[in-house]
């Protein structure tokens, strides 16, 4: 076995990642968390994700929160990634799914649960082969598709 659990190449570039196993399983360094974390094949999605917002998109890590808690409905749920705006507002939720999980309307409306309590003006939904983002459309009640990524909110 390597060092990426023998994991899927993804559709993202390619990025050098810390890596260390532990007992059977391995571990990948998060640069947002500042800590290693469990290799699942989720988080190799989330991981080259995070890689792909900062080193080509250019969104800084301390706008970026990562498994953090919120309340739907009244009932705890977990995002994946948030990326903040410059005034800490939430302005991208991404939903990392992993690769061999198709995108379906139910993980859009997952999304669109999570963005009840959020209110971001964009969703990301990935498994890391297959990636759809999305902004809100206030005035309309509907979201119109993007076929990149929101640059860095100023």
């Amino acid at each position: 076995m390597d060092t990426s659990g023998n994991l899927p190449a993804l559709n993202f570039p390619s990025f050098s990642f810390r890596m260390k196993k532990v007992g059977e399983k391995y571990e990948i360094f998060d640069i947002v968390r500042k800590k290693y974390v469990s290799l699942t094949p989720e988080e190799w999605v989330r991981q080259h994700l995070i890689h792909y917002l900062y080193h080509c998109k250019g969104y800084p890590l301390e706008l970026m929160q990562v498994e953090g808690c919120i309340s739907v409905n009244g009932l705890p749920r977990r995002f994946d990634l948030v990326i903040f705006d410059r005034n800490f507002s939430p302005f991208l939720l991404a939903e990392c799914k992993q690769p061999l999980v198709a995108i379906t309307q139910r993980t859009f409306d997952q999304a669109c649960r999570y963005n009840l309590t959020l209110n971001v003006p964009y969703l990301l939904i990935t498994n890391g082969l297959k990636h759809y983002c999305f902004s809100l459309v206030e005035a309309e009640h509907r979201f119109e598709y993007h076929a990149e990524i929101p640059d860095v909110p100023k």
